[in-house]
């Protein structure tokens, strides 16, 4: 949750360290305001790159909301299953995959793994 305070710049000036150190809280923010109007604002460094990053998907994908709401109705009537999967799209662009079913995995039934000796030399001067 975003705790917003306004002080003044004069204020902030005395109690800047403190300040400081409170927005590294999440959701902590100051502004400044000179004769009661803001001018600053004062945020920790990782929440201004959560901003920034917010801003950045919501550039790139300006229907967020409307894709997620479809998504959703899409998983409700089981229309989803229909979709393309990732494989079959990376393999229909021409991109190889590994397929899982050639190689087998196994668990060694002894519990630990059999390790080689190693003799350790010792240089005495």
């Amino acid at each position: 949750m975003n705790s917003f305070n306004t002080i003044s710049l004069t204020e902030a000036r005395k109690r800047l360290f403190q300040i400081a150190d409170k927005v590294q809280v999440p959701g902590q923010i100051y502004t400044l305001t000179e004769k009661g109007r803001p001018k600053a604002v004062i945020m920790s460094v990782e929440e201004l790159d959560a901003w920034k990053e917010t801003v950045e998907v919501l550039t790139e994908i300006p229907d967020l909301k409307k894709d997620i709401e479809e998504t959703e109705k899409a998983i409700k009537t089981g229309e989803y299953k229909n979709w393309i999967t990732l494989e079959e799209l990376l393999g229909k662009e021409g991109f190889i995959l590994h397929d899982k079913a050639s190689k087998k995995y196994e668990v060694s039934s002894s519990g630990k793994a059999k390790r080689s000796k190693t003799t350790r030399k010792v240089i005495k001067s």
